[in-house]
């Protein structure tokens, strides 16, 4: 086309120049050099007399234009239908779909049994675990239970304007959120973890980060720059692992342990898996690495880290027997390592799943999960840990061991909670069992948004109410006042769906008497109870626990619905 445009207008020579000015979408160098070549020799193919002008050539010019009486003629050459680029899905993906596994029960008295043999009488939540994972489907045929409970509870919902898997938090969602965050961060520099923070995309090109991504099993989001592509990262593994290598390490700094909350991790699941607070795109993540010197410290360590991650469970709110852990390993570092694989089977204290490889295709020789079985018999992992015997070298971490010799340390993964999405669906999930077995639906008294309704039997006692409100508030218990013009019943029923531990009705009697009327929701109960008896509960209940304010009006009437 441009042969014959030039033989319209009378042209005989041709420049082929790379004019960066005329388009807002400029493509990498190394493509436009590739579309300049092709276009030099088409030119000389056609027998044009050209001239291929470097890069910055027109800036020598000084051009006068007066109008632009050619402007109509303006040409602009593009391919028809740009091919959809390929996906780059990592080896460890690829490996994961073709992996031979061999699934066994261990047992804490020392036994390894096939999963077709064991019996499960009663471990039936092992039982539809072992059959979930080694299924290894995860796609999503119907809607669970905790995506509609997320949105009544007002703890958060789809974002339309966001790509799927990316949530909204309303405010009861993100006190919530904020306070297992906090939990998780004081329990790990309780354990002696250093907090760092990282950045949140990294330079796909950079050597170490490029066979990491290839080693590890998740797909991501890819954001090109100029002419780079940067991914966004899926744990904290990049920016710990970069600052370890810059680190001046001793043997006697070891074990260390690296810490850091990721708000945010992605992951670019598949959208036929991505399902409400279980399986997301952008998900908030509690990692601590271990650096140690050697496999023997690095087993220590990891005892240290199941330890602390059966205390994170159990203080969330998770009982033994909501949990199911799985154990998976080479075969070679069984044979080699088989006292140390039961330890961690005895200190879980039941049977366990476990899924042997022929050989490494990862990065870690073993990792462990604990898993909750939810409402429809599927599982998703929570807390989880792993021995790395790759990442220190692919990333030139070292230490100087006792000669004054430079060593690898080997390199633990630990998330003690697992993502903090993951564990609100798993509480989610769990209170739905509660009410299948005929209970009362709640969350753990910490945890719950409102852990205190007042409800004034008339509008006269507001004032009263309000005082008691500030009262408990005094005392670190979050309370709110329904000041509304509703029936008392009415607002009780409310408060229940709402899942609140404590509702105080309010009227003469308590006024007169300073006795209050403590519906109980654990024990399903009203119970008279002075205001000190009632903060010395709650205070038991949540114990040691984070506390926040609550972040919504305190008087109903004051309160917008998000929903």
């Amino acid at each position: 086309d441009a042969a014959a445009f030039m033989k319209k207008l009378k042209i005989s020579k041709l420049v082929i120049y790379p004019y960066a000015h005329l388009s807002v979408n400029l493509a990498p160098p190394s493509h436009a050099i590739e579309v300049i070549r092709a276009m030099k020799e088409r030119a000389k193919a056609l027998g044009l007399d050209f001239h291929a002008a470097p890069f910055g050539w027109n800036k020598r010019l000084v051009i006068a234009v007066k109008g632009h009486p050619l402007a109509e003629q303006l040409r602009s050459y593009a391919a028809e239908e740009l091919a959809k680029p390929s996906e780059e899905v990592p080896e460890a993906l690829l490996m994961e779909e073709k992996l031979e596994s061999y699934w066994y029960i261990l047992t804490p008295e020392g036994e390894m049994i096939p999963v077709k043999d064991f019996d499960f009488r009663g471990h039936e939540n092992l039982e539809a675990f072992a059959k979930y994972e080694m299924q290894k489907s995860r796609a999503v045929l119907e809607q669970p239970p905790h995506v509609s409970l997320m949105k009544r509870l007002e703890i958060a919902d789809h974002e339309p304007a966001s790509d799927p898997g990316n949530l909204r938090w309303y405010a009861r969602g993100r006190l919530i959120k904020s306070l297992l965050e906090q939990y998780v961060t004081e329990k790990v520099i309780e354990y002696g973890g250093i907090e760092v923070e990282t950045p949140i995309m990294y330079d796909m090109g950079h050597p170490a980060l490029k066979k990491y991504l290839h080693k590890f099993p998740a797909r991501q989001y890819v954001i090109p720059v100029e002419d780079k592509k940067y991914f966004l990262r899926f744990a904290a593994c990049f920016g710990q692992f970069l600052i370890a290598k810059d680190m001046q390490l001793s043997y006697r700094h070891l074990p260390l342990w690296l810490y850091e909350l990721t708000k945010y991790s992605f992951r670019r699941e598949k959208s036929g898996e991505l399902v409400g607070l279980k399986r997301l795109r952008a998900f908030t993540m509690p990692d601590v690495h271990a650096l140690c010197k050697d496999l023997e410290q690095a087993k220590e360590e990891m005892k240290k880290r199941l330890k602390l991650s059966l205390e994170v469970m159990e203080g969330i709110g998770f009982s033994e027997d909501d949990l199911e852990m799985a154990i998976r390993f080479t075969k070679d570092f069984y044979e080699e390592n088989r006292d140390f694989i039961f330890d961690l089977v005895r200190m879980f204290g039941k049977p366990v799943l476990a899924e042997m490889w022929s050989e490494r295709y990862f990065y870690f020789v073993l990792k462990w999960e604990f898993n909750f079985v939810d409402c429809q018999r599927k599982a998703a992992a929570l807390s989880t840990d792993q021995i790395d015997v790759e990442n220190a070298r692919s990333y030139g971490i070292t230490y100087v061991n006792e000669e004054g010799e430079e060593e690898y340390p080997i390199i633990l993964h630990c998330s003690p909670s697992g993502a903090i999405e993951r564990v609100i669906y798993a509480l989610l999930e769990k209170a739905e069992l509660m009410r299948q077995r005929g209970e009362k639906p709640m969350l753990p008294v910490w945890l719950s948004p409102i852990q205190v309704r007042i409800i004034p039997v008339k509008s006269m006692y507001v004032p009263d109410c309000v005082k008691l409100m500030e009262e408990l508030e005094k005392n670190g218990i979050r309370v709110d006042v329904d000041d509304r013009d509703e029936t008392v019943d009415k607002r009780i029923r409310e408060a229940e769906t709402e899942w609140i531990p404590y509702i105080v009705v309010y009227g003469e009697k308590e006024k007169t008497s300073g006795t209050l009327s403590v519906r109980i929701r654990s024990e399903d109960k009203i119970m008279a109870m002075k205001p000190e008896d009632l903060i010395a509960k709650i205070r038991e209940e949540t114990g040691d626990k984070p506390f926040k304010k609550l972040p919504l009006p305190k008087l109903l009437s004051r309160r917008p619905a998000f929903r």
